[in-house]
C-alpha cells in the first residue's frame, strides 16, 4: 500500500461487518484497513496516514463517539462516517456536531456508503492539500529576516514605502530592496497575494509596531 495512496480505515468489533465492509471496498479498488477496536485503531492509526474512518458507534470499552473524541484532542482530523445499529437522533446530532461527515444506519446501503466514503476521501486530500500549502507559507513567512517580517507587516497593513522608512527610521530606496525580497521569498507577484499569505497566516489585522 502506498504511502500516498488513501486507506478506508474500518473499526466495528462485528468481524461478519468487518468482513463484508472489506468485501465491498475491495470490489470498488479502495484501500483500506479493518480494526476489531477503538484501541486497536488508536495504537496503530499514523494520523499523517491520508483517508477516512468508517467507525461503529456502539461498541464495547471506549465506543465510537468515545474514539471520535479521542482523536480531536490528538489533533487528528480525519473525516468520520458513522455507522450504528443502535444509535438514535441524540447519538447523530452528537457526532454532527463533533464534525462527522456521516451517520449510516445498519444495514447500509452499499451505494450510500460508497458515495459517503468518496466525499470523505475528497475531504481529507483537500484538507490535507490546504495543510500544506500553508506549511509551505509558514515556512517562506519563518524565511524572512526579522527587518523584513516588519516591512511585510507594515505592507499588508496598506503603508506606502515612504510611510514605512519614517516608521522603521531608515530610507525609502532601503524599504524598496525588503519589500522586494519579501515578495520575492513569499512566492507573490503582487500586494494582493501578499495581503491573502498574511491572511493565511493569521496576520492580516496586526497593525504595525509603533
Amino acid at each position: 500500500m502506498s504511502a500516498t495512496t488513501p486507506t478506508i480505515f474500518i473499526v466495528d468489533d462485528d468481524p461478519a461487518v468487518l468482513k463484508s465492509l472489506g468485501r465491498l471496498l475491495r470490489s470498488a479498488r479502495l484501500d483500506f484497513a479493518a480494526f476489531s477496536s477503538p484501541a486497536e485503531f488508536l495504537q496503530q492509526h499514523d494520523p499523517a496516514a491520508p483517508g477516512c474512518l468508517v467507525l461503529d458507534v456502539a461498541m464495547p470499552g471506549l465506543n465510537g463517539l468515545e474514539l471520535q473524541a479521542a482523536l480531536a484532542e490528538k489533533g487528528c482530523a480525519i473525516p468520520i462516517i458513522f455507522l450504528t445499529g443502535h444509535g438514535d437522533i441524540p447519538m447523530s446530532v452528537q457526532a454532527m456536531k463533533r464534525g462527522a461527515l456521516d451517520f449510516l444506519t445498519k444495514p447500509v446501503n452499499d451505494e450510500d456508503l460508497l458515495q459517503a466514503v468518496h466525499d470523505a476521501l475528497e475531504l481529507d486530500r483537500v484538507a490535507r492539500r490546504a495543510k500544506a500549502e500553508l506549511g509551505d507559507l509558514q515556512a517562506r513567512f519563518d524565511s524572512l529576516t526579522p527587518r523584513e517580517r516588519e516591512v511585510f507587516v507594515h505592507v499588508v497593513a496598506g503603508q506606502l514605502n515612504k510611510q514605512i522608512a519614517a516608521d522603521l527610521g531608515t530610507v525609502e530606496k532601503t524599504i524598496k530592496v525588503h519589500r522586494a525580497r519579501v515578495m520575492e521569498k513569499m512566492g507573490v507577484d503582487s500586494l494582493a497575494d501578499l495581503v491573502r499569505a498574511a491572511e493565511r497566516l493569521g496576520l492580516g489585522d496586526r497593525p504595525p509596531s509603533p
